[in-house]
């Protein structure tokens, strides 16, 4: 008994001594493991001069899903894990972000990147799917329903950029202003980013904190160049919004700090067939913060259309 005891007690001090002296591989395993038990398995395919990484799993209509910027497709693991069972889940590093290709020498404006999602989506042999975003993911989602409206069977738009709010937050001051919040200045930066896109940020384990930190610092200046490629693209949605014939649901974090929940209204006016879904006590990316209730909402949602 008493060997047993030890041989335990040795194989817990051992994984904690991993916990802590190697994260990075211990925040790899956590993800694989989320992504395998949510269905999921990692693949790529070359579009152009771009290596687009992205997770696939599920059978039945497709379902495509586009993260934020400075994020990465594991944004929606947990939340995809709700719906691999009766659908066809598809969620791509968006070039420039995650795991797919950064060039500096190429353009990640809005125009730019829906047609490399076109791209990805006929190599992929994806025809017609419903195509969902957060934040940036968001615009470029309804740009795509805009472009490409035999492709889409509904939009889902999760506290999306795209139209001007009737309300600056204090983050689109700050961008008015040059500022980029949403880069990670140092080390030590990780709770005042964690604070802007969380009304009540989750827990991080440590591996996370040291994965997150060391990819946000080695990205920072490709997420500026990013950002000041798309600049001018943050509201051009609004003009085009009646143009998307595709059946809408408006999602939305009440306490969203970043593109302030005034959005919703101007959404609602330019679409012609919309649903709207507020998350209490949520912020920015309500498939993390909120996930069941936000996938409650969505799966209610497309499982209302007739394809």
């Amino acid at each position: 008994m008493k060997k047993i005891l030890i041989a335990i007690l040795v194989v817990i001090v051992a994984a904690v001594g991993a916990y802590y002296a190697f994260p990075e591989k211990m925040a790899k395993y956590i993800v694989d493991y989320g992504r395998s038990k949510a269905g999921l398995t990692k693949k790529e395919i070359k579009i152009d001069d771009h290596n687009i990484v992205y997770l696939e799993g599920g059978k039945g209509v497709t379902i495509l899903l586009l993260h934020g910027y400075a994020a990465n497709k594991d944004n929606w693991t947990r939340f995809a894990a709700k719906l691999t069972k009766d659908y066809h889940v598809v969620i791509p590093d968006i070039p420039g972000f995650g795991e797919s290709t950064r060039l500096l020498s190429a353009k990640y404006d809005e125009t730019s990147q829906v047609e490399r999602l076109h791209k990805f989506a006929a190599a992929i042999k994806i025809n017609r799917f419903h195509i969902a975003g957060n934040s940036m993911g968001g615009l470029f989602s309804g740009a795509y329903a805009v472009s490409y409206p035999a492709e889409v069977i509904s939009l889902g738009l999760f506290d999306a950029a795209g139209v001007k709010p009737l309300q600056l937050s204090e983050f689109s001051k700050l961008r008015s202003k040059g500022e980029n919040p949403l880069v990670l200045k140092d080390e030590k930066d990780l709770p005042r980013l964690m604070g802007w896109a969380f009304a009540k940020p989750p827990f991080l384990p440590y591996p996370f904190k040291k994965m997150f930190i060391k990819e946000g610092l080695a990205n920072k200046s490709f997420n500026e160049k990013v950002a000041n490629d798309f600049k001018d693209d943050l509201h051009s949605l609004e003009k085009d919004l009646p143009k998307i014939k595709a059946p809408a649901l408006i999602l939305w974090g009440d306490q969203d700090k970043i593109i302030d929940i005034s959005s919703v209204p101007v959404f609602e006016k330019g679409l012609r067939n919309h649903q709207t879904v507020i998350i209490k006590d949520c912020g920015h990316i309500p498939m993390i913060e909120k996930i069941q209730e936000t996938a409650d909402a969505y799966l209610s949602f497309i499982r209302s259309i007739k394809n």
